[in-house]
């Protein structure tokens, strides 16, 4: 019986979320432009351009945890 609250309510709240979203960023309900470097075909043609001239040069392989990958040599106790 809760999981019929519990998926209106989530369900709900999408609802809500995007209907903010809608009119606050599409429909600008509160003023402003969309900028032209994201409205403009050319400016984003232009910046690919750019990004895929750029060289790529990378240092060497880092190891996320070096702890991990250490290579610890445990001895057997020899009684």
């Amino acid at each position: 019986m809760s999981a019929k609250y519990i998926i209106s309510a989530v369900l709900g709240s999408f609802g809500v979320s995007w209907i903010c979203d809608h009119y606050i960023s599409d429909k600008k309900i509160f003023g402003g432009t969309t900028p032209g470097t994201v409205s403009n075909n050319e400016w984003w043609e232009e910046t690919d351009k750019k990004f895929q001239a750029w060289p790529r040069t990378a240092g060497p392989p880092v190891v996320m945890n070096p702890i991990s990958r250490q290579n610890f040599i445990v001895k057997s106790r020899s009684d």
